[in-house]
C-alpha cells in the first residue's frame, strides 16, 4: 500500500476524498488514504507549502495565486482534476432577507431580481448614512470571493466601495451571520443550509445560477509529488473519479450523507448534510427548491480540469488588482491546471473526456454533445446569469470590458 496524506476542510465538497477512503476506492487502487482536517484553507496551503500533504481538497482558484505568486509561502502546486460542479451560495441575514424583500426581492433565488434588490437597499442605506453591510467570504483567492463580486459588479454594486468583505473560515460563517458580525455570506455546503436551519439566514442565491457548470474544488498536488510519483497519482485519480461516480448516484446519497457526518469529517447531521446531495434544498423555514445542478459530482465532465476555468479566476485577479495582466502570467495561469494527467490517467476507464483543454465559458446554453474521443460527453449549461461570455483566447479584451460595476 501507497501512504497518501490529503488535508480537507469540513465541507459537503470534501466528499470525493472522504468516499475514496471510507468506501474503499482508495484502498483498491492500492493507496492508504490518510484524511486530515483542516479548518481554514490558508492552513491548507500553508501544510501544503511545507510538504505535510502530499494532495489537498483545495480552493480552485489557489493554484492560479500560486503560479503567478500570489501565495506568502513558497507553493508548487498544481490542479489535475476538479472536485465537482457548484456547491456554494449566497446566504443573507434574517433582518437584511426582510429588506430585500421590501425593495423588491420576490424570493426566486434568480441573482438578477436578488442583486438588483440589494443594490437598491444599499443606495437607500448610503443616503441614510447607515453603516456598510459587510459580506463574509472564505479566502481571497476562493470562487467566493470572486463569485460574490462578479455578482455584485452585474447588479451595479462597487464590492471595493459599497459594503464590506472580510473573510472567515468556513465552518464561522453561521456563527458570525447569527451574532450580527456580518450581514451575509458566500460558502459552501453545509453552512448556508446550517443557517437556514437555525433560522438565522435564507439562501438569496446560489453558484449554479450564478454560473452553470462552474468549478469550486480541485485536487490540489505537489509538483514534486506529481513528478516524482506520476503512476501512483494516476491511481489517485483514478479511486476518485470513482468516488465521485458513486457520490454521484442518488441511491447512495443517504449513505454519503452518514459517512459525511461522522465526527471526524464535516461533526454535523445528516440533515443538514443532505439537502446539497440531494439536491433538496431549504431557503428559507420550510420553502424549498429543487436543483439538481446545485453540486455535481461527476456529470458534465465535473472532474475536468478545464484550462478556461483556471484563466477565468486570473481574470477576476486582475479585475480586483490582485495581480497584474501579462502574457507570462496567462501562461502561468493556465499551466496551473493540467487537463493532460488526468487524461492520462483515466485512460483505463470507460469514462468520457473532453478532447479541448479550453472553452468559451458561458456558450452552452442546453446540454451539448461535445467531442469526447469515442464516447458522448454532455457539457453545459455553463452560462453566466448576466449573459456574457468568457473567450479565454481574449482575456484582455474581457477584463477591458468589465468596469467595477460591470
Amino acid at each position: 500500500m501507497d501512504k497518501v496524506r490529503a488535508g480537507f476542510i469540513p465541507l459537503t465538497d470534501a466528499a470525493l476524498l472522504i468516499a475514496a477512503r471510507e468506501k474503499g476506492f482508495a484502498k483498491d487502487a492500492g493507496i492508504d488514504l490518510e484524511l486530515a482536517r483542516e479548518i481554514s484553507w490558508a492552513n491548507i496551503r500553508d501544510r501544503m507549502a511545507v510538504g505535510h500533504f502530499d494532495i489537498a481538497h483545495m480552493l480552485a482558484p489557489m493554484p492560479v495565486a500560486a503560479a503567478i505568486g500570489l501565495s506568502p509561502v513558497p507553493l508548487e502546486i498544481l490542479a489535475p482534476m476538479a472536485l465537482g460542479l457548484g456547491g456554494n451560495a449566497v446566504t443573507v441575514s434574517a433582518p437584511l432577507h426582510e429588506l430585500l424583500q421590501e425593495n423588491g426581492y420576490d424570493g426566486s433565488l434568480d441573482p438578477d431580481i436578488a442583486g438588483k434588490s440589494l443594490a437598491r437597499l444599499i443606495k437607500q442605506r448610503r443616503a441614510r448614512k447607515l453603516q456598510d453591510l459587510v459580506f463574509g467570504v472564505v479566502h481571497p483567492y476562493s470562487s467566493h470571493n470572486y463569485d460574490l463580486r462578479y455578482w455584485l459588479a452585474a447588479c451595479g454594486i462597487n464590492p471595493e466601495k459599497d459594503l464590506q468583505i472580510v473573510v472567515l473560515p468556513p465552518s464561522f460563517m453561521p456563527g458570525a451571520l447569527s451574532q450580527g458580525n456580518i450581514d451575509g455570506y458566500c460558502v459552501g455546503e453545509p453552512w448556508n443550509t446550517a443557517s437556514v436551519a437555525a433560522g438565522t439566514g435564507v439562501i438569496l442565491t446560489t453558484k449554479s445560477r450564478l454560473w452553470q457548470s462552474s468549478p469550486e474544488k480541485v485536487l490540489g498536488v505537489s509538483k514534486g509529488f506529481a513528478t516524482k510519483h506520476p503512476e501512483l497519482l494516476d491511481r489517485i485519480i483514478c479511486s476518485l473519479v470513482n468516488a465521485a461516480i458513486w457520490c454521484a448516484n442518488p441511491e447512495n446519497h443517504a449513505e454519503l450523507a452518514d459517512i459525511l457526518a461522522r465526527a471526524e469529517y464535516l461533526d454535523h447531521s445528516v440533515e443538514i448534510i443532505l439537502p446539497a446531495l440531494s439536491g433538496d434544498i431549504g431557503i428559507i423555514d420550510q420553502q424549498r427548491i429543487q436543483d439538481r445542478d446545485f453540486f455535481t459530482t461527476f456529470d458534465r465532465a465535473a472532474n475536468f480540469p478545464w484550462r478556461s476555468h483556471a484563466l477565468w479566476y486570473y481574470s477576476q485577479m486582475v479585475r480586483w488588482g490582485q495581480t497584474s495582466f501579462s502574457p507570462k502570467n496567462i501562461e502561468l495561469a493556465a499551466a496551473s491546471f493540467a487537463p493532460d494527467i488526468f487524461r492520462r490517467a483515466v485512460t483505463s476507464m470507460k469514462i468520457a473526456v473532453p478532447t479541448a483543454s479550453s472553452k468559451v465559458e458561458g456558450a452552452l446554453t442546453t446540454a451539448t454533445a461535445v467531442g469526447a474521443g469515442k464516447n458522448t460527453l454532455y457539457l453545459g449549461p455553463d452560462g453566466f446569469f448576466d449573459g456574457t461570455l468568457f473567450d479565454p483566447d481574449k482575456i484582455e479584451e474581457y477584463i477591458r470590458s468589465q468596469s467595477l460595476t460591470e
